[in-house]
Formats: structure tokens, sequence, C-alpha cells
């Protein structure tokens, strides 16, 4: 009934909280620029789960929250952070972001769980690929 914030949620509630986020934080602060994106990508990813489950339950805040954080990871973490000079596969993916934005801003309005689960579809692929990449960078700064 009350949120992890509220004075009235337990003590091991808003400690756990702290402690999720500290990691979180940590995994930044200490992150290469590949673990950002796939931390980037994680996050939109869970920000969409979360919003389904909001839809489904009629829960319009957090709905509104998780499809808040979704699009502005997309605008403000993944299509910022593209180089587009670098090519078709910058351009594209910044397209797609937008797209995505667009769509998550829909559902938002009309609480539509399939627009939802399209984004999460089309962001899946580029989980996998960018997930595939880590082995070979590792590989890299060893032999460095």
């Amino acid at each position: 009934m009350y949120g992890n914030s509220s004075p009235f949620a337990s003590h091991g509630q808003r400690a756990s909280n702290m402690y999720n986020r500290v990691g979180v934080e940590t995994d930044v602060l200490q992150a290469s620029p590949h673990r950002l994106v796939q931390l980037l990508l994680d996050g939109a990813n869970d920000a969409m789960t979360q919003s389904l489950g909001a839809i489904r339950a009629g829960n319009v805040e957090a709905k509104g929250k998780a499809l808040s954080k979704a699009v502005r990871i997309l605008d403000e973490g993944l299509k910022a952070a593209l180089n587009p000079s670098a090519g078709n596969l910058a351009l594209d993916l910044r397209d797609l972001y937008a797209y995505m934005s667009m769509r998550l801003t829909y559902a938002n309005l009309h609480s539509d769980i399939a627009a939802v689960e399209e984004c999460q579809r089309l962001m899946q692929p580029i989980r996998e690929a960018w997930a595939s990449i880590a082995p070979a960078l590792n590989e890299q700064r060893v032999a460095a």
C-alpha cells in the first residue's frame, strides 16, 4: 500500500532499496563504456517490464513512471550516446530508438500492452548482440 520511500515502509524494505541503489551506482562508476550501454539497455527493458505489470494492475502512476523512465533511457542515454558520423548502423539505431520512444509514449497515453511488447521485441536483438560483444572485449583487455 505504501511506497518504499514512505515512512510507513518497513526498515527492511528501505534498507534493501538503498543497498540495491548503491550496487547500481557502484556498477555505473566502475563500468566500461560497453557496460554502461548494457546497463542502459537492461534498464530500458526492466522499465518496460515494470510498465506491463502496472498496466495489467491498473496502476496509472506506476505505468507513467516506468514508461517515462524507458523513454528517457532511450532518448537521453542510448540515442544521445550514438555517433551519427559512425555510419548507417548508428543512424538506424537512432531512428529505431526514436520510433520506440514514440510507441512507448503512445502506450503510456493508451495503456497499450501491445506497443510495450513490440518495443521489447525490437530491443531484444540489440541486447543480445551487445551482450555477445562482451567476451571479445574482455579478451582484448586481458591481452592488452
